[in-house]
């Protein structure tokens, strides 16, 4: 890691580490990577731990096919994870503590702040959090679906200064090093574009449901909360031991000079719009600035089902998305005066109700990156 001084770090590793071969899991490669853990604690770093393979460390129960059913898969996530919770805590000799997530509960500001508070006791007490993806219950559209964008998702929650992704690969590369040869590694991003996000292919792997796509976007979501990442191999036990010395033995991507505020940084990469709110294709609206003079005349049309408080997308009828904010209306309400033929009974009930979104719950978007909305 580098030479400054770090007082947390969320560590992710992925289900082609715990079984690689779908046989049960196995502390093969695990061994380094709990002593580089163990070193972090002893050096007085607070470590979370964020590990996928449940179902892969749970497959050999059931005798499956490699295309098991989604019940099926969500047995072998409920064998599975005792399996790997037990590998894990033989590899310490301290306490660790078990959170299954999904991203219902990420997306929900309370429960979100009630993650956050729990991960912060358990780390003051001297346990290490060990998070996964609840597999077994989750339904697919309260998914995070892939542990990487999980792992940046905590890292965020817990307030953490290092973000470390271990992958089957050294890092990010300008070509897919598995396919081309001559593949370089990128030791350094300090923006994430359209060009490095061209550079990420699929998924390597048949073990795992995450490639270095999902990675990057990561990465996106964790130096924007001003937390640097490292996109490192899992499989080589130098990679800790670089890490440690303060070198980097990957890709580093380096973190925003100025972090978003946390409540901005949820609502724009953890919270999920819940509906839209579509504005002309000529609107021209500084929303950071005058988010509140958002009315009615400009809406277009309001697509979803969404509440009071619940997260909604503004975006141009031509696709440009503009922001994520708190909804002060209903989709209800609010279709109901959009269509009003009257702009002046609109006018007159928006300003006795208030605005449509505040200028405090308002996060901006950029072209590049945030992808799952």
């Amino acid at each position: 890691m580098t030479d400054s001084p770090r007082k947390r770090i969320v560590v992710k590793v992925g289900s082609a580490l715990i079984a690689p071969h779908k046989q049960g899991c196995s502390s093969h490669y695990l061994l380094g990577i709990a002593q580089f853990i163990t070193y972090c604690r002893v050096q007085g770093i607070q470590v979370v731990l964020v590990s996928s393979g449940s179902v892969a460390a749970g497959w050999h129960h059931f005798g499956a096919d490699e295309k098991p059913s989604v019940t099926l898969k969500k047995a072998m996530a409920a064998a599975g994870q005792a399996d790997m919770m037990a590998t894990w805590n033989k590899l310490f000799d301290f306490p660790t503590a078990q959170l299954l997530l999904t991203h219902g509960d990420l997306r929900n500001r309370e429960r979100y702040i009630s993650i956050r508070d729990t991960i912060f006791s358990l780390l003051e007490h001297g346990l290490m959090p060990i998070i996964n993806e609840n597999d077994a219950v989750t339904a697919d559209k309260l998914k995070v679906g892939d542990n990487d964008n999980l792992s940046a998702m905590v890292a965020a929650a817990a307030d953490a200064d290092t973000l470390i992704i271990c992958s089957d690969v050294d890092g990010l590369y300008d070509q897919n090093p598995h396919e081309h040869p001559n593949a370089k590694l990128i030791k350094q991003v300090t923006e994430i574009n359209a060009e490095i996000y061209a550079m990420a292919g699929g998924a390597s792997s048949d073990v795992g449901t995450g490639g270095m796509r999902t990675k990057i976007q990561a990465a996106e979501k964790a130096i924007s909360h001003g937390i640097e990442t490292f996109i490192i191999n899992g499989f080589n036990v130098d990679s800790f031991s670089q890490l440690l010395k303060g070198q980097n033995p990957g890709t580093l991507f380096t973190p925003y000079e100025k972090p978003m505020q946390e409540h901005l940084h949820w609502m724009t990469h953890t919270s999920q719009a819940q509906g839209e709110v579509i504005v002309e294709d000529d609107f021209d609206l500084a929303l950071d600035q005058h988010s509140e003079q958002l009315t009615s005349d400009d809406v277009v049309e309001v697509k979803g089902d969404f509440s009071v408080g619940d997260t909604i997308l503004v975006r141009k009828g031509d696709g440009t998305k503009l922001a994520k904010a708190k909804s002060n209306y209903s989709s209800c309400l609010l279709s109901f005066i959009t269509e009003q033929d009257d702009q002046a009974f609109a006018s007159e009930f928006q300003q006795k109700t208030g605005p449509i979104i505040s200028d405090k719950n308002i996060a901006i978007l950029k072209p590049i990156g945030v992808e799952k909305l």
